[in-house]
C-alpha cells in the first residue's frame, strides 16, 4: 500500500512530524521532489533534528529511505546530513538514491544568488538553494542525471559544453567569475564517489516493494501554495508539491496511491513572499510567532521568520482539493491556547464580492479576509490522548475547520513530539 503525506498550504505544516510518526508502520519512505530549500523539523528520542533532503524515515532502522528521480540531489549536502545524523547517535540509516535523480550543481546556487540580486526588491523571496537554476537545466535538458557520473568520456564533453553556456551569463548578464570546465569534471568524479553507495534503480526496487505488499510512504515538501501550476505563481517552488507528483518523482503508477493524507497547520504560516490574506502583523503576529512551532516560526532551511496568520479556510479547503486529500492531520493546535479568542477566515472579498474559491494571484493580491471569531480555551491540552477529553472549545474550533475544508481529520497533533498525537480514526 501507498500513503502519500504532503502539505495544504504553502509548506511548514508539520509533515515531517507525522512521517516520523507513520514511518514506524512503514517499509519505505520516498522523498519525490524538492531538494535542500525546506526542513522537516523533528523531535524524538534521539533529539531534535531539521531534516532537508533525507526522507523522515532515517530514525528507524527498519525502513529503506529513498530519494527519488523528483529530487533536487545536492549530493555533498546529502552525505553530509546523513553524517551528522550518526555523529548524534543515531544509527546509519538504509538509503537508496535513484541513478535518475539529476544533480544540483554548486553553479545552480551561484546562480540562485546572483539572480535574486539582480531582480533586488521583485525577488521571488528564494531559499537561495539553487532550486529554481536546477529545475530550469532539468526541463532545458542541460542537467546532470546521476547515471551520467558513470560514464568520463560523456560526462566531460558535456560538462565543457554547458560550462561554455553558463559562462555566458556569468560573464555578460551577472559580471562574475566563470567557471572552470575541468574543476567542474573533477568535482563531479567527486559526487560520484560520495553517492555510489547509494545509487539504485529505485522504480524497480519499488515495482518489487509493491508486488511483495510492503507499506510506503511518499513525503511531499512544501505544500499546495508553492506548486508552480496551482500555487501562488509566481511566488512558488519550482518541482510539483502535489501528491500527484507522487507517482512521477518516486518511479510507480499512479494508481498505487491509495491514501493522501494532508497536513493543515491549526492556524497559518509561510515563508517567503507572496499573498497571504489572513496575515497577522505587529504584536500580535509576533506572539504567534514566538509561541508557535516547537521553538518559535522560524524557517528551519533558512532561519527565516515565518509570517504567521489566522486559519485560511479558504486557502485550506483548495489545498486539500488540489492535493486529493483522503484525510487530514491538524497540527500545532496546543500552541494557541493561549487566546481568548480565535478567528477563522472563511471567505475573501474581491472588489466588493465574497467568495469561497481561491482564487488565481491576480485576484488573490486584491482579497480581504472576511473572518469568523471562535471562543478559546485557555488552556494547555498537551498530554491529553483522547479526542472526548479536549476543552469544548477546542473540539468545537476542530470541528468547525473540518466543516470548513470538508475533509475528515483523523489525527490531532498536540504538542511537538512523536507521541503528542490524538487518533479520530
Amino acid at each position: 500500500m501507498v500513503q502519500a503525506i504532503v502539505g495544504a498550504n504553502w509548506g511548514d505544516e508539520g509533515k515531517g512530524k507525522i512521517t516520523d510518526m507513520l514511518a514506524k508502520e512503514s517499509d519505505i519512505i520516498i522523498r519525490f521532489q524538492g531538494g535542500s530549500n525546506a526542513g522537516h523539523t523533528i523531535i524524538n528520542n534521539y533529539g531534535k533534528f531539521a531534516l532537508h533532503l533525507l526522507p523522515s524515515g532515517v530514525f528507524y532502522q527498519h525502513t529503506t529511505n529513498i530519494i527519488g528521480n523528483g529530487v533536487a540531489l545536492n549530493i555533498p549536502y546529502l552525505v553530509k546530513e546523513v553524517q551528522s545524523l550518526v555523529e548524534k547517535g543515531v544509527p546509519q540509516p538504509h538509503i537508496l538514491v535513484s541513478d535518475r535523480a539529476q544533480i544540483l550543481m554548486p553553479y545552480h546556487v551561484l546562480f540562485d544568488t546572483y539572480e535574486e540580486a539582480r531582480l533586488a526588491g521583485k525577488s521571488f523571496g528564494s531559499t537561495q538553494s539553487g532550486i529554481a537554476p536546477f529545475y530550469s537545466d532539468k526541463y532545458a535538458k542541460t542537467g546532470f542525471q546521476v547515471s551520467e557520473l558513470y560514464d568520463e568520456e560523456s560526462l566531460k564533453e558535456k560538462v565543457y559544453r554547458i560550462c561554455e553556456m553558463k559562462n555566458v551569463l556569468l560573464e555578460h548578464l551577472y559580471h562574475k567569475p566563470l567557471l572552470d570546465p575541468q574543476e567542474v569534471f573533477e568535482e563531479m568524479l567527486e559526487y560520484r564517489a560520495m553517492v555510489d553507495p547509494y545509487v539504485c534503480d529505485t522504480s524497480a526496487y519499488l515495482y518489487e516493494a509493491i508486488r511483495q505488499g510492503k507499506r510506503i510512504l511518499l513525503e511531499g515538501q512544501l505544500g499546495s501554495l508553492k506548486d508552480p501550476d496551482h500555487g501562488i505563481y509566481p511566488m512558488v517552488t519550482s518541482s510539483s508539491t502535489l501528491a500527484a507528483y507522487g507517482a512521477i518523482g518516486a518511479g510507480i503508477p499512479p494508481y498505487e496511491i491509495k491514501d493522501i493524507i494532508t497536513v493543515v497547520k491549526a492556524y497559518s504560516s509561510a515563508v517567503g513572499a507572496g499573498a497571504f490574506v489572513s496575515e497577522l502583523f505587529g504584536d500580535e503576529a509576533e506572539e504567534l510567532r514566538r509561541r508557535g512551532g516547537d521553538g518559535g516560526e522560524y524557517g528551519a532551511t533558512t532561519g527565516r521568520p515565518r509570517r504567521v496568520g489566522w486559519f485560511d479556510a479558504v486557502a485550506t479547503r483548495y489545498g486539500c482539493r488540489i492535493q486529493g486529500a483522503t484525510e487530514v492531520a491538524f497540527t500545532v493546535l496546543d500552541v494557541l491556547g493561549y487566546l481568548d479568542e480565535l478567528s477563522v477566515c472563511v471567505g475573501y472579498e474581491i472588489d466588493g464580492q465574497v467568495t469561497k474559491d481561491f482564487p488565481t494571484t491576480g485576484k488573490l493580491n486584491r482579497a480581504k479576509p472576511v473572518y469568523v471569531k471562535l471562543p478559546g480555551w485557555k488552556c494547555d491540552i498537551r498530554g491529553i490522548k483522547n479526542y472526548g477529553e479536549l476543552p469544548g472549545n477546542c473540539r468545537s474550533y476542530i470541528e468547525f475547520v473540518e466543516k470548513e475544508i470538508g475533509v475528515k481529520i483523523t489525527m490531532v497533533s498536540n504538542g511537538p513530539g512523536r507521541e503528542d498525537i490524538i487518533l479520530r480514526r
